[in-house]
């Protein structure tokens, strides 16, 4: 009788354990489909209508899109939004010398050796599948990762409350970046409504798969860690782009990239207005000690419309981030950083990342070694461009990466020279 009822009683848990099993499965089914339609809404939403497609040997897909059905109006508040094809004022501009001998301007994509897009397009390079299966989640993709969102560790070698740099003898804090390491030049000190530069084109080295290095622009407003910015340059971001190629990017936030903002046009914001270059597309030739290439960036506000309007090489506009998107930077920003900066997990901390930023050595290597940042300009109301008369160094961590605005003899303008490989002898 005993062995009848544990008989019965092992077939009741063989019996629990089988519908316990299938319920689990079921619900594993039902989140993998409801991942799945997360990510086919995404892609969906992304990736816009194509009037033409073209394949680049590189691999990406540029999609050219009616400039008005493209990202920027998904948002309700710019469902009205009237698109402004070009700056009510001309934007400043002068006549340069190249302060660095032997550097070429380059803005050729890999992309444009495969066709055009028509007028009244804009080319878009095509979000697929695997790229949201690298981010966190779909939502996620295409934004900066939270600067708050680990937890900090006893191992971190860098105080995050002293973040300052000394302009013009005064002691300037700078905005909290936890997660990141800059090599900066900075000016305050004015109400700035533009920069401009050149920025030296390299291929740095990528170690972590969630790590990314830039050479950029930013232009910030408002107060302390809740900062609005305006940002473009070149970055190599894999968890982003899927390769490792140096890449042409903006980005944009309203409160220190916490929640809001994105890269190129993966979220409503920038508005494109070119057919000729690709946000997010490889850029080219890259820098070597034989041969100097550069890009030059600049973002302008246009006092009329607040929209901050960004120009590439060859005085090529390519679009601009709406002054609707902003509070403080409808007027003018407070702060521009022109440099480079490492986003990883392992920075500030023990054992360092091998990322590296620029072209991968210190500021001190100089010409043709060192990434450089050259022809340095601000623009206030007077609209006019300028170096800019104060200007500091600042680096979170010299030892892994540093800068050097460095200036040959007594006469001509600096150089800024900065990056670095990262973990090294002196960087553990």
């Amino acid at each position: 009788m005993e062995k009848v009822g544990f008989m019965l009683f092992l077939a009741m848990v063989l019996c629990w354990a089988t519908m316990a099993n299938s319920a689990s499965r079921k619900s594993m089914n039902r989140e993998a489909a409801e991942d799945e339609d997360d990510i086919d809404r995404r892609l969906r939403l992304l990736n816009k209508p194509a009037v033409k497609s073209i394949q680049s040997a590189d691999g990406d897909i540029i999609d050219c899109v009616d400039m008005h059905k493209q990202p920027a109006f998904d948002h309700p508040a710019m469902k009205e939004h009237v698109i402004q094809m070009e700056p009510s004022i001309k934007l400043p501009s002068e006549n340069k010398a190249t302060k660095v001998e032997s550097s070429k301007p380059v803005i050729s994509q890999t992309w444009q050796k495969s066709g055009s897009c028509p007028r009244g397009t804009i080319p878009i390079r095509r979000v697929r599948r695997q790229d949201l299966l690298r981010a966190s989640s779909p939502e996620q993709f295409g934004k900066m990762y939270h600067p708050h969102s680990q937890d900090y560790v006893a191992n971190s070698t860098l105080n995050e409350n002293v973040r300052n740099v000394v302009i013009n003898g005064t002691r300037v804090s700078l905005p909290y970046t936890k997660d990141r390491d800059q090599a900066i030049l900075v000016t305050v000190g004015y109400n700035y409504i533009g920069a401009s530069s050149d920025i030296n084109l390299w291929n740095p080295n990528l170690d972590l798969p969630d790590d990314f290095t830039t050479a950029q622009i930013w232009l910030l407003g408002g107060p302390g860690n809740k900062y609005e910015s305006v940002e473009a340059g070149w970055m190599v971001n894999p968890k982003l782009y899927g390769d490792k190629q140096s890449r042409l990017f903006t980005h944009w936030t309203v409160d220190g990239s916490v929640s809001t903002g994105c890269f190129d046009l993966t979220c409503s914001g920038f508005v494109q207005t070119s057919s000729e270059v690709a946000l997010g597309s490889a850029l080219g030739p890259i820098s070597s000690e034989r041969e100097q290439y550069q890009i030059s960036v600049g973002i302008f506000l246009d006092p009329h419309s607040t929209n901050w309007w960004l120009r590439l090489t060859n005085n090529l506009v390519l679009g601009y981030f709406p002054g609707s998107l902003f509070f403080y930077l409808k007027r003018s920003a407070i702060m521009v950083n022109w440099g480079g900066q490492v986003y990883s997990t392992m920075v500030k901390k023990t054992p360092h990342t091998r990322t590296a930023m620029g072209s991968g050595e210190y500021s001190g290597a100089l010409h043709g070694h060192a990434c450089y940042i050259n022809h340095v300009r601000i623009v206030d109301f007077s609209l006019s461009l300028k170096y800019p008369e104060w200007v500091g160094v600042y680096s979170d961590e010299v030892y892994c990466y540093n800068g050097n605005n460095h200036r040959d003899g007594y006469v001509g303008e600096p150089v800024f020279y900065f990056g670095g490989p990262g973990q090294n002898h002196f960087c553990p």
